[in-house]
């Protein structure tokens, strides 16, 4: 796959999993509304690491650490730093059914609908960061006249 195709993947598997929140968030599955942000932020995380970096992403879920290892988190606000460490609480694949009770009371219909925007929000702005570092510069595009 080239590293074009791995960016698209991740994309799209980003903008699936948003669908996904939103689908919970109408039927009222506030755990599943917040555990697929999580993934959509992990995934979005991904496609940048593939975008700009030489390796593929790790086989990791915590979005700092994949902020950190494509080079984004410094670049982040301190509001996008404690959404997306807020947000890797409700990786609930492997939780005990007491973990997922004490997370779902911690969800309700607006909280939902807060993590849904700040993903949105989140996301288009790793879009934005992903374009402008891939983006060829414009001194590659000059040539030297002799």
């Amino acid at each position: 796959m080239t590293k074009d195709e791995k960016v698209a993947y991740w994309l799209d598997l980003a903008d699936y999993d948003l669908e996904t929140a939103e689908a919970m968030y109408k039927t009222k599955r506030w755990l599943y509304v917040a555990f697929m942000c999580h993934q959509v932020i992990e995934k979005i995380l991904k496609a940048y690491w593939s975008g700009t970096q030489p390796d593929d992403p790790p086989y990791i879920h915590n979005h700092k650490r994949l902020a950190e290892g494509g080079g984004l988190y410094g670049k982040m606000s301190k509001e996008q730093k404690d959404f997306i460490n807020t947000l890797n609480n409700f990786n609930i694949e492997a939780r005990y059914p007491e973990d997922k009770q004490a997370l779902h009371r911690l969800l309700s219909k607006e909280t939902c609908r807060y993590i849904i925007d700040e993903t949105k929000r989140m996301t288009e702005w790793i879009k934005e960061e992903l374009s402008a570092a891939t983006k060829p510069s414009a001194s590659s595009d000059n040539t030297s006249e002799s």
